[in-house]
């Protein structure tokens, strides 16, 4: 018997907000919490969205047994696909060089490059590769003599798959998930009509072939903070961004915070790095972010400030059906994306179905497939619950012995 949906998001909205102090305070010797065996499982579940279990493995001090288990074979899948994961990096690496293509490897990749994560530290879902417009289809062709093929195109990224792999299902991290590549030409986000590009910021200019590193921590932080703005949008915000981007400022010197504002004014950096200072106390500058609130709209502004890790991500079991709206910066970016919304794009159409496709959380599920103005009058009479939030929501409860309600 599966517990009412009711339950499942308070119990998530509670252990994702205690996971998240644990982590970020990061001090031995706290107080196990008095969770049912409802709670404990939603906090696996929780653990396992947010990117946190092989970090908990480090830092938790609690004690209960099956959560101590869990936490430790997360740790190991981890630390045993980095290997993969790096060994893989090595190959496109060599293979770049002799093929003259200068790569840039992004995001986790060179979080570990900088030693911020030890090896089981931080999941990958994937690999993250930079690349100029002109060597994009030879870098694919490069992909594809390491054995992998194209799954999808969107505006965003091209995403490679192993040929001929199959996809392993479960709860959390496993060492025989397929390493995907996502193969990037620019980095930008859509926030939530409009494009913000910071390519420029980013990239590495006269890199040589092989697979570089970012020209700055600023540039790298930048890419964080763009990316969580992304997340934090589409309310799909994980708290291993949050704790990416603190690790990261522990780093940097009041100096290497400038490349933010090598281009425009950085007006959507504010609501990431906001609620980093709010869950990692000391980890940002506060002159930075007195400097963010100045370039932030005041809309976008005001919302950071009462927005919690748990309204922003899928540990809020609702979906919100007008994600991203306060993101606007003008009424006419608000207009086109409420058309937007009630008449989807055909580009949006097929990222859909791409997804539905390529995605073993949507396989099967009734939601995903109907029209989309069914979809509308569904949101607008009753609350519908997110298809990633309870996909790993049954993981969790099927992890273990039978759970009574």
């Amino acid at each position: 018997m599966s517990p009412p949906l009711k339950l499942v998001r308070r119990g998530l909205h509670d252990t994702t907000e205690i996971l998240a102090a644990e982590l970020a305070l990061a001090l031995p010797g706290t107080d196990m919490p008095r969770w049912t065996e409802l709670e404990w499982r939603l906090a696996t579940a929780a653990a396992v969205a947010h990117g946190i279990s092989p970090l908990l493995c480090r830092f938790s001090t609690w004690q209960r047994p099956a959560w101590r288990r869990f936490l430790v074979e997360q740790r190991g899948h981890v630390a045993q696909r980095h290997e993969r994961i790096a060994t893989l990096l090595q190959h496109i690496d060599a293979a770049a060089r002799t093929a003259g293509l200068p790569l840039m490897a992004l995001k986790g990749a060179a979080l570990h490059a900088l030693g911020l994560y030890a090896p089981g530290d931080r999941p990958m879902a994937d690999i993250d590769l930079l690349v100029d417009e002109v060597h994009a289809d030879a870098t694919a062709g490069l992909l594809a003599s390491l054995g992998y093929e194209a799954s999808f195109a969107q505006w965003k990224h091209r995403v490679f798959k192993p040929a001929g792999v199959v996809p392993v299902t479960g709860l959390g991290e496993h060492r025989d998930t397929p390493v995907n590549i996502e193969l990037h030409t620019r980095i930008h986000e859509r926030l939530p009509v409009a494009t913000v590009d910071i390519t420029a910021q980013v990239r590495s200019h006269e890199a040589p072939p092989g697979i570089n590193a970012y020209p700055s921590m600023g540039a790298l932080m930048s890419h964080l903070l763009l990316h969580a703005a992304g997340n934090i949008c589409g309310r799909s915000l994980r708290l291993i961004h949050l704790n990416d981007i603190a690790l990261l400022a522990s780093r940097m010197a009041p100096a290497d915070w400038e490349p933010l504002w090598e281009a425009d004014a950085p007006w959507w950096a504010l609501p990431p790095l906001g609620l980093v200072a709010r869950y990692y106390q000391g980890a940002v500058p506060k002159a930075v972010l007195a400097r963010l609130e100045r370039d932030c709209p005041p809309l976008l502004r005001a919302f950071a400030r009462r927005q919690t890790l748990t309204s922003l991500s899928c540990s809020n079991l609702w979906l919100n059906a007008l994600p991203g709206l306060e993101w606007s910066r003008s009424p006419g970016d608000a207009v086109r994306y409420l058309k937007n919304r009630l008449r989807p794009t055909q580009e949006s159409v097929k990222e859909r179905a791409d997804m539905v496709r390529t995605q073993a959380w949507l396989q099967g599920q009734d939601w995903v497939t109907l029209g989309h103005r069914r979809r509308l009058l569904t949101w607008l009479t009753r609350p519908v619950p997110r298809m990633d939030t309870l996909y790993v929501v049954r993981k969790a409860l099927e992890h273990g012995a039978p759970l009574t309600i």
